[in-house]
């Protein structure tokens, strides 16, 4: 097996790296590639020093089975055939594929299957916001059809990549000092604050991670579910939250609900509200899965159920989630994953 992960300096690539240490993914071989600022950077895994290459419009990709790609949109778009013309699967954690007819869009705990047809040899990974959403989802889609969710999101700064982080860090040093806080990688300041906004305005009014959520999530779930999202900055270091409000085709207890997200896939059930017992980021960063608690019903709605949900974006909703997928291609297609169903 022959793995390669493209924008391994960013945040997500070194997730990258860590993710497959953790998991023993069977890497016999791993190549890493950066733009030409990264280039010649040396990380380590497993105890082996590899050293960055330039991605470059050439053949450096034959024989590589797997490529984690993780480095914007533009990339993606401009390398993606050169990724791909000698077989590799790409993986790709950008926006650039996700709604395409003919990439599939893969939560494994949702529609791992969906990866096995892969006609232009990409895989998509959802935006993070909708990962940590459908694996809850599933859960309850299995009980009763959703028909339609109300979402608020509260993402942590890490979503907007590790410089992003280093902001966050600053502004609270800065204001302590009594100094003008940097603002740099968000429209307003964060430390102490909320922004809501996260991505760009439509013209509908909904931003363009908003409009994600409504979008990937019909796509991934095979369904004609209605989703309606407000995304919200928070000055949080890692790990995203959701409340979830979601009606159902008919009533689905408490209990139900609990006992569905027990039984899910790729779900810790964190419900205990009496004992202060609930999912926080501040302890669910560096955690696999998605955290589900505060499940309670609607008192607005006879078939609405609340929840909340809390994961890690860079790891679940990012490294994590791609890994998972290329687990998944080995474990059905062998060490042959570069076969096209």
């Amino acid at each position: 097996m022959k793995a390669a992960i493209v924008g391994v300096s960013g945040a997500v690539g070194q997730e990258f790296l860590r993710v497959l240490g953790e998991r023993n993914f069977p890497v016999d071989e791993l190549v890493l590639f950066g733009s030409a600022r990264s280039a010649g950077r040396v990380y380590t895994f497993r105890d082996k020093q590899y050293t960055v290459k330039e991605l470059k419009h050439n053949d450096d990709f034959k024989g590589i089975d797997i490529a984690f790609v993780s480095a914007g949109a533009g990339t993606s778009l401009e390398f993606a055939e050169t990724i791909t013309k000698h077989g590799t699967v790409m993986i790709d954690n950008s926006s650039a594929f996700r709604m395409y007819d003919d990439v599939p869009l893969v939560v494994p705990e949702v529609n791992a299957e969906d990866a096995l047809n892969r006609p232009r040899g990409i895989i998509a990974n959802p935006n993070c916001t909708t990962i940590q959403m459908v694996v809850a989802l599933k859960a309850i889609e299995k009980v009763s059809h959703i028909k339609r969710v109300h979402v608020s999101t509260y993402q942590a700064a890490s979503g907007a990549g590790a410089s992003a982080m280093a902001e966050l860090t600053k502004q609270y040093e800065q204001l302590l000092k009594g100094e003008a806080p940097t603002i740099e990688k968000f429209a307003w300041q964060l430390a102490y604050n909320l922004i809501p906004q996260v991505d760009v305005f439509t013209e509908n009014g909904y931003t363009k991670e908003e409009m994600k959520m409504y979008h990937e999530t019909r796509k991934i779930m095979h369904s004609d579910i209605e989703v309606s999202a407000t995304c919200i900055r928070v000055p949080v270091m890692r790990a995203h939250s959701e409340t979830t409000w979601v009606e159902t085709e008919r009533p689905v207890s408490v209990e139900e609900a609990r006992q569905a997200f027990s039984a899910a896939e790729g779900v810790i059930l964190q419900d205990n509200p009496a004992a202060k017992d609930y999912p926080m980021p501040l302890f669910v960063a560096g955690k696999d899965p998605v955290y589900v608690g505060r499940i309670r019903k609607d008192l607005a709605n006879p078939n609405g159920l609340t929840f909340w949900t809390v994961s890690d974006q860079i790891k679940k909703g990012a490294a994590l989630n791609a890994v998972q997928i290329a687990e998944y291609l080995l474990t059905v297609n062998g060490l042959d994953v570069t076969q096209k169903s």
